[in-house]
């Protein structure tokens, strides 16, 4: 059985929508390899909805507008092969995708053949348009055979938007990532929103099936298709951090031809990466005290990682500065209490900057909207 990591890549939706051509895509391509994301691991180049033309063929299956993509999908995957990178597509189990174009219901099959056809690497899969008389998880059970059919691996990447109780059925559907969230928008209030789902999900995720929260934002300010307003360098950070801690796939929406310097650092944080790729993708948990008047808004998040290391990330989704301590945790929370002679040693990832562990006790202040995010290495006291 292929084990998956979070995937890590790029995707057309976030900034372009339906404007998308082969240009785009190559260019997209290109320079995922020339700024050097994909050295630090993403590696897929992923088309949304909107490739395709309104009808099917004679024979039933799925035609690439011509217009948008005059050299086919093969080509085009071909071209991003010989990049080192793997290329993603998308489709929907409804009748129609979300933005009104064929979907794959009772097409699984002869689909998921085109797919691999094309040299298809991963398909996301979405939830519009569907027959409400069929559950949905026969639905994606339908796609997902058909792909484990289809003579290619395909990572499948179901997007029900946590819709329908998904996080009971979807372990029964063979994908490898679900979405637990409605669509991400550039905005404080959506990532605040989303943060919050994901973190009651998150607990639902696992090995070669994580839990998505949607595409980043980092570095979209406000432009595009979902632009709303756009956030701060400081918010941009948060939700990286968040969303590598969660196990989150890291899927790109800017655009990245046009990326500055703090979207560069945020997004090439090979030290935050790696907590989002540790091989065991071990489920996170709320490692807080709960006695803060802010415990809706102040989260503490820790993971085991495979080398015996901790990941903590402390999140203030408050709107209020303040000089008190916010909220705290206790190395007990960890399985290390005053029998273990054991404590931490913790490195914050965005800083570098280190501090040990004293009296088995952490607290923090955060300034509003910020977070910190270490790697903790256990030592003698």
């Amino acid at each position: 059985m292929k084990v998956y990591k979070p995937p890590m890549g790029w995707n057309t939706w976030n900034t372009f929508a339906r404007n998308i051509d082969e240009k785009l895509v190559m260019e997209s391509a290109d320079k995922l390899v020339e700024t050097g994301l994909a050295e630090c691991g993403y590696n897929y180049i992923v088309i949304d909805d909107c490739w395709a033309l309104k009808q099917r063929d004679e024979n039933g299956k799925l035609v690439p507008d011509p217009e948008k993509f005059p050299s086919g999908m093969k080509h085009l995957s071909d071209y991003i092969h010989s990049k080192g990178l793997k290329f993603g597509m998308y489709s929907c189990c409804g009748t129609l995708t979300c933005a009104g174009y064929p979907g794959s219901y009772q097409h699984e099959f002869d689909d998921a053949k085109s797919f691999a056809d094309w040299g298809v690497d991963l398909l996301k899969y979405d939830y519009c348009f569907r027959p409400t008389t069929i559950p949905p998880e026969i639905l994606y059970r339908r796609m997902s055979i058909a792909l484990k059919n289809c003579g290619r691996d395909i990572l499948f990447s179901a997007c029900s938007c946590g819709f329908d109780d998904t996080r009971e059925w979807i372990g029964t559907t063979g994908s490898h990532m679900w979405r637990t969230t409605d669509d991400i928008y550039d905005s404080w209030e959506s990532l605040k929103k989303l943060s919050k789902v994901g973190l009651e999900n998150a607990k639902y995720g696992g090995i070669s099936r994580f839990a998505d929260m949607d595409m980043l934002i980092v570095g979209m300010y406000g432009k595009g298709n979902v632009g709303l307003g756009g956030c701060t360098f400081e918010e941009y950070k948060t939700h990286f951090s968040l969303w590598a801690l969660l196990n989150s796939p890291l899927m790109i929406g800017c655009d990245i031809r046009n990326m500055d310097e703090d979207t560069k650092k945020i997004l090439m944080n090979k030290e935050v990466i790696a907590i989002n790729q540790d091989e065991e993708s071990n489920v996170p948990f709320d490692a807080r005290i709960i006695n803060s008047p802010y415990d809706d808004d102040i989260f503490v998040y820790a993971k085991m990682l495979s080398n015996g290391d901790y990941a903590i990330g402390f999140f203030n989704f408050t709107d209020e500065k303040t000089n008190e301590w916010q909220t705290h945790f206790t190395l007990e929370k960890l399985g290390l209490d005053e029998a273990t002679g054991k404590t931490l040693l913790m490195k914050e990832l965005w800083t570098g900057e280190t501090e040990r562990v004293e009296n088995g006790i952490v607290r923090f202040k955060l300034e509003p909207h910020t977070c910190k995010l270490y790697r903790a290495s256990v030592i003698d006291k």
